[in-house]
């Protein structure tokens, strides 16, 4: 694995713990009636992972041109960060809208 691999796994791991932080931060938010903080951290975790899925495109671009990449621990590791800050967030919305409804009974 060379360093631009290893820096595109970071970047993933990063993106991904950033992207379940924010959508954590929101369903706290909402909790307490913040709604439009709430949001925020939703857009805020939307951006997050914007940015993993800009460093898996370039891997993946290269990938179909023919050139390989070594399948290691640390890239399923990344990977699997991203997947779970996918699902974190998209349950933090459904979470986020629940309290939205009982906030409006």
């Amino acid at each position: 694995m060379n360093e631009q691999e290893q820096l595109v796994i970071m970047q993933l791991i990063m993106a991904g713990g950033n992207a379940k932080g924010s959508s954590f931060e929101a369903i706290k938010a909402s909790k307490v009636g913040d709604f439009s903080t709430a949001e925020a951290k939703l857009k805020e975790a939307d951006s997050f992972l914007s940015d993993a899925h800009n460093a898996q495109t370039g891997m993946l671009t290269e990938e179909a041109q023919g050139k390989k990449h070594p399948v290691s621990l640390l890239m399923v590791h990344g990977q699997d960060h991203v997947m779970n800050a996918i699902t974190f967030r998209d349950l933090a919305g459904e979470i986020v809208d629940l309290y939205k409804k009982l906030a409006t009974k």
